[in-house]
């Protein structure tokens, strides 16, 4: 049966414009097929028309919506032109005022879903009124500039989706929402306001900007008179699937609890089932075997009972039926479903009456398995198999996309705790690793990891060091220690002019030895020394006299403020030198990092950076380290000069960094030049590589031994500020190394003189070389 409002007065409009209830819209359309050219349907006008003549009452504006009630029959042979009696008890229709928040003539289908008991329309779940009301105007608007204007503005019809709660089921329901308006007649109040073209253009830009339209088109100007017919449809499958497609492709969707609760809410809302359980467990391929995935999140509501059970339990003979068959198993009763009763009563006993598994299929492999159950029996049939297909692709793309990123996420860690395996050298390290499980398999359970040495491989070392580092840390400790100890010696003094304690000449004369001391320089241990006896014997004392003295606590709260809160000393000198040096570590590792980033793109190497007082490198480049490239002797020199002119933006940078570092330090560049190639070897107690054989070990010895080189002859330390040191043995290494001097002395890039120095003989080192330039700032 149509409905009708029992409501006695109009509600108010929600916003400003005048509206006012009528039939006379739906009336003329009557009288207009009075004369049609179909007899039944005029036949049908002319007898409406005739029992509207014997009402005036819904002639007109209707302000008292209750004589809708009085001619409640009338009023529904009218909306018969709206309301077809074929589709009445199926479609999701309403008619409500213009613009208004009721209905007064509806199917019943549209106050079960959107009109509160007293016909007014609920407000959707998903918009608010403010939002609503914006929507509503723009729809006027819309109406008024093409009746008016001829100005077609963007429809929103089909646009707008509501979600409202379905009441039935304790979930909710999304519709698209559709405004008719051919029963609303846009009367002109006063005169119309007139428009130019370019203020019309303006509008057609701007479809929403409400305070435009306004200022243009004033609602006073403007009155509604009819009706409007609202039209719902459901989308709830369309709007659940389109959700679930954005929610999967998001990163770790699947390993957050809380995002897969969400899109189990929603997939309670697809099928309707408001008790609905799903479960994920993810499968690998080449193990033949589900896995746990997620961690601290159960993804899986069954594979607790799968892991506890033995290989010929039910859990794992259905398992690997659907599996093997690669079609859904679905479980409509699960009391007499013809499965394993262990598994029978497995399921039970979590609650699970009715079940869907489905495998997740990725091209022709299985990524995991879906799992869906319900505590009621047939709540999940066949006909169901039709959404599980819809999404089934989607959670098989997010398992995928989850287990590689879990896999690296694993990988990296392994890389991080355990071992620094270069991005170059990887494939080595997995040859070896498939060798020893091919070995492992074969029933060798002794066997070893094979030892990975990489031969006839060239080494190039270089290093940017600060200099007077060790000085300048020294002279950092040495000035906070005397600055700490001059801060508690005005205390002391301060205290004897008001206590006559022993104690405190005792600590002034302890204090005053140490400060002599501290200003003719700092030995070893006696920055720990004499901290530990401040803390231990002066500060104590110190927070006595705060507490008894008072005229004390201002020279007290001054110490305290200089002391460190976190270290509990005084820590300015020596924190701007750690700031400077780690200022400039940082920058020249990053600047190495990212160059060696491009170096690797020329031809592939091995790069190990260290940070110390300075940062130093290794870099070895060879046939033997690439699996997939052919070696040629021009790289390496490529790879050499490109080390000198990173060596000279370096110097650059380092030099543009000086003034603005706290302690104004310098740093000094060092290449160790060595032509023979030597072998390289991976050391399993170290986690890194090491130079291989006797012979080469010569190569590590000068490699830690030549930054305290210094000139024959003159004690000058070879590193200097500004310059770029290059130590060699051998006169042919030189000679190649003089034409890349040459090519960026020719760029500009280098000073044009060029120091040719012997070395003073290291320990077990002599006859070492070196030519020096300056670098062009």
């Amino acid at each position: 049966m149509p409905q009708s409002s029992d409501v006695t007065t109009a509600p108010a409009p929600i916003f400003f414009f005048q509206t006012t209830l009528s039939l006379e819209p739906i009336i003329a359309w009557w009288q207009a097929r009075t004369d049609d050219a179909n007899p039944g349907i005029a036949l049908l006008a002319r007898g409406i028309m005739r029992e509207v003549e014997r009402v005036p009452e819904l002639r007109g504006n209707i302000t008292e919506p209750s004589v809708l009630d009085t001619h409640q029959t009338l009023v529904q042979a009218l909306m018969v032109a709206v309301f077809p009696p074929a589709s009445f008890d199926t479609e999701i229709s309403g008619a409500i005022p213009p613009f208004q928040r009721y209905s007064f003539y509806h199917t019943p289908r549209f106050a079960e879903v959107l009109l509160a008991p007293d016909k007014r329309v609920k407000q959707p779940l998903n918009i608010d009124s403010a939002t609503m009301e914006r929507h509503m105007v723009h729809m006027v608007y819309a109406q008024i500039l093409e009746k008016l204007y001829g100005v077609d503005l963007p429809d929103i019809n089909g646009s707008v989706i509501f979600t409202v709660p379905d009441y039935h089921i304790g979930l909710y329901r999304h519709y698209s929402v559709s405004f008719n308006s051919a029963f609303l007649d846009i009367r002109v109040v006063g005169q119309r306001p007139e428009l130019s073209v370019e203020q019309l253009e303006q509008l057609r830009r701007n479809p929403f900007n409400i305070e435009l339209l306004r200022e243009l088109l004033p609602p006073d100007n403007f009155a509604l008179e009819g009706f409007n017919v609202l039209h719902l449809g459901d989308v709830t499958n369309q709007e659940i699937l389109s959700e679930l497609k954005y929610d999967l492709l998001e990163r770790d969707v699947l390993q957050a609890s809380d995002r897969l609760e969400q899109i189990q809410e929603k997939l309670r809302v697809l099928f309707g089932r408001p008790f609905l359980q799903l479960g994920i467990a993810a499968y690998d391929e080449k193990k033949k075997a589900f896995v746990d995935f997620g961690r601290k999140i159960n993804h899986s509501f069954l594979m607790k009972q799968l892991q506890r059970q033995d290989a010929n339990s039910g859990f794992r003979r259905i398992y690997a039926q659907v599996t093997q068959q690669r079609r859904p198993l679905v479980l409509e009763d699960v009391q007499t479903a013809d499965i394993p009763e262990d598994l029978r009563e497995q399921l039970l006993s979590i609650g699970i009456r009715s079940a869907i598994l489905a495998l997740l299929p990725y091209g022709d492999d299985a990524v995991g398995l879906l799992e869906l159950g319900s505590p009621k029996p047939g709540d999940l049939d066949e006909f169901a198999l039709d959404n599980v297909n819809a999404f089934l692709p989607l959670f098989a793309v997010a398992v995928k996309r989850n287990a590689e990123e879990i896999q690296t996420r694993v990988q990296s860690i392994i890389k991080e705790k355990f071992t620094a395996i270069h991005p170059s050298l990887e494939w080595r390290f997995t040859d070896a690793a498939i060798n020893l499980l091919e070995k492992l398999d074969e029933g060798n359970k002794n066997a070893e990891m094979e030892p990975i040495v990489f031969h006839d491989v060239y080494p190039l070392y270089g290093s940017s060091d600060v200099r007077g580092s060790s000085t300048a840390r020294n002279e950092a400790i040495q000035g906070d220690l005397v600055e700490h100890l001059t801060l508690a010696n005005r205390v002391l003094k301060k205290a004897t002019e008001y206590q006559a304690l022993p104690i405190l000449d005792e600590l002034k004369f302890y204090v005053t030895k140490n400060l002599r001391r501290l200003r003719q320089g700092i030995l070893s241990g006696d920055e720990v020394n004499i901290l530990e006896s401040v803390k231990t014997e002066v500060e104590p004392l110190f927070e006595y006299l705060a507490q008894h003295t008072p005229e004390l606590r201002p020279v007290i709260s001054d110490y305290w403020s200089n002391i460190d809160p976190e270290l509990g000393i005084l820590y300015k000198r020596r924190k701007a030198f750690e700031q400077s040096i780690t200022q400039l570590n940082d920058a020249v590792s990053d600047y190495l990092d990212e160059e060696n980033r491009r170096a690797q793109q020329m031809f592939p190497h091995y790069f190990q950076r260290f940070k110390t007082d300075g940062v130093e490198y290794n870099i070895y480049i060879g046939a033997s380290l690439v699996h997939d490239k052919t070696f040629d002797l021009i790289f390496l020199k490529n790879l050499r000069l490109w080390q000198l002119l990173v060596s000279c933006e370096v110097t650059r940078l380092t030099h543009r960094l000086k003034p603005t570092l706290p302690v104004p330090l310098e740093t000094t560049q060092l290449i160790l030049i060595h032509s023979q190639a030597l072998s390289i070897r991976f050391r399993t107690d170290e986690r890194q590589f090491d130079v291989d054989g006797a012979y080469n070990i010569r190569y590590e010895i000068i490699k830690k031994r030549i930054d305290k080189a210094t000139v024959a002859g003159t004690g000058e330390r070879l590193t200097q500020p500004g310059h770029i040191a290059l130590v060699y043995a051998q006169a042919r290494e030189a000679a190649e190394y003089q034409e890349y001097i040459d090519y960026l002395q020719d760029r500009s890039m280098l000073e044009p003189e060029v120091e040719e120095l012997e070395l003073e003989e290291l320990q077990g080192v002599k006859g070492l070389m070196a030519l020096r330039v300056k670098v062009k700032m």
